[in-house]
């Protein structure tokens, strides 16, 4: 039986091990930490089992929704009970507007009228209704290709706090093709960018609207739902995986070493000083790009190189646990967003006992709520202690909030070099590294560093990966 190893323990890996459960391979992960799962995890918080890494999945996107459906865990889908957000900027929280990708608005008055920007900035957006239409050559930075259109100020009060809440990265820094896809795809003929994010709409959800497993398409106050989250965590799904693969998996095993055989592949697994061999037909690489680099020096030095140029911005979430009567005003919504201009510590807050109903039995009175911390190249922030990034969440929600008393709990979750920046020329690297990693027969790499660092993403990758080494083995196979 052909022998298939998964470097690296998260969903992405884990997802490749679970595909390959019947496909008449013997299939071992191997995880150098103690603990399976990369950034999901779950652990509780005053009580309350709260996700500590990411914590909701994009519901429009089929490979998540569609994993946990044959995991059978689509019984545990929970919808949000709002999707309402805003940006804290000028001294106060104003509303996000609910037609706009990414920040980039489908409705200029609509933008005008939440107070996020200046008159000036208001009057500079809506330029783009009237400039001539731009097609840049080649690709651009977000901040250099929206800017032209829009001013810098919508990037900055906008556009930034989004893409920051999910890269941790920089608008200067981020590709505009890689980051804002449909939307680099939509404006291509079409004479303003305002346009192109108006096609990106979608249409307003019928009364009673169900989605592809049955689940209410409407959050409870009323706007289409982006996202689901499960009511034990996300973080129960890589167990689930783990288990449902029947695969051999191994933490605390690190992978020090990957070279070509004359059959295969040998990796060398453990320390120096008491190395492990093993012997495989097939090996799907699923780590960050770092290690990825180190482990294909020695086989392809094209995809080492172009591996190492992604670089990975660390951050932290701290999780907040709130007595009943700590918000003399109720705070609505779902949280809100951070612009990096005004100066904070954090750089998004997700109030999560008003997001997700389902933690209000568990929870009672308190309230649950989750601050994030760390952009690119702040590392000075999270060097700080845990105490100390309590207190700097707790500060800067209390301005933003009123709330008037401290925390009754707290966790904090760091992700030191999490998050993949996407920086220009992105595509055009993540090419390059495939077809570095097409050459070598019996080889496929996936997760986050490529083609999107959502969950379903990584699926995606996952399921690109397994037909790449499965074709390799039916190809070995000999004629029946």
């Amino acid at each position: 039986m052909p022998v298939v190893a998964v470097i690296g323990g998260g969903v992405a890996g884990l997802t490749a091990a679970f595909l390959l459960k019947d496909a008449g391979v013997a299939v071992t992960v191997l995880e150098g930490s103690p603990r399976l799962g990369g950034k999901l995890a779950v652990s509780e918080v005053g009580g309350v089992a709260v996700d500590a890494g990411a914590e909701a999945l994009l519901a429009r996107r089929p490979e998540g929704v569609g994993l946990i459906d044959e995991l059978g865990l689509s019984d545990q889908l929970v919808q949000p009970g709002t999707t309402a957000a805003g940006i804290w900027t000028r001294g106060a929280i104003k509303p996000l507007p609910r037609r706009q990708f990414m920040g980039v608005p489908a409705d200029i008055d609509e933008l005008g009228g939440t107070g996020i920007l200046s008159a000036d900035g208001v009057a500079r957006a809506r330029q783009d209704l009237t400039l001539p239409a731009t097609e840049p050559h080649g690709d651009v930075s977000v901040a250099e290709r929206l800017g032209a259109r829009y001013g810098l100020e919508l990037v900055d009060r906008l556009v930034e706090p989004l893409l920051g809440g999910v890269y941790a990265g920089r608008t200067d820094d981020l590709s505009f093709n890689a980051t804002l896809t449909p939307l680099a795809e939509a404006a291509h003929g079409r004479s303003s960018m305002t346009q192109a994010a108006a096609s990106l709409m979608p249409p307003a959800p019928a009364p009673g609207a169900r989605d592809s497993l049955g689940q209410d398409a409407v959050a409870a106050d009323g706007q289409r739902t982006v996202f689901t989250t499960l009511a034990g965590g996300l973080g129960i799904v890589p167990g689930a995986l783990a288990a449902a693969s029947h695969a051999n998996v191994r933490t605390k095993s690190m992978v020090r070493e990957l070279v070509r055989t004359t059959t295969g592949w040998r990796l060398t697994i453990g320390s120096a000083h008491a190395p492990e061999a093993m012997d495989a037909d097939a090996v799907i690489i699923s780590v960050p790009a770092t290690p990825a680099s180190r482990l294909l020096a020695a086989t392809t030095s094209t995809g080492a190189s172009e591996l190492s140029e992604i670089k990975y911005a660390s951050m932290a979430i701290v999780t907040l646990a709130y007595p009943p009567n700590a918000f003399p005003t109720p705070v609505t919504g779902s949280g809100f967003l951070v612009p990096a201009v005004d100066g904070r510590t954090i750089k998004a807050v997700t109030v999560s006992t008003n997001k997700w109903p389902h933690l209000r039995p568990t929870a009672g009175d308190l309230h649950i709520v989750r601050c994030s911390v760390g952009r690119f190249g702040e590392q000075a922030v999270l060097q700080r202690d845990d105490s100390e990034l309590v207190a700097l969440a707790a500060a800067d929600f209390a301005s933003a909030t009123g709330v008037i008393d401290e925390p009754v709990d707290a966790r904090v979750s760091r992700w030191g070099g999490g998050l993949p920046q996407y920086s220009v020329g992105h595509l055009e690297r993540v090419a390059r590294i495939r077809a570095a990693i097409a050459a070598q027969p019996g080889l496929a790499v996936c997760g986050a560093a490529y083609d999107g660092v959502g969950i379903p993403a990584c699926i995606a990758t996952a399921r690109l990966a397994v037909d790449q080494v499965l074709a390799h083995l039916a190809g070995r196979m000999p004629a029946q």
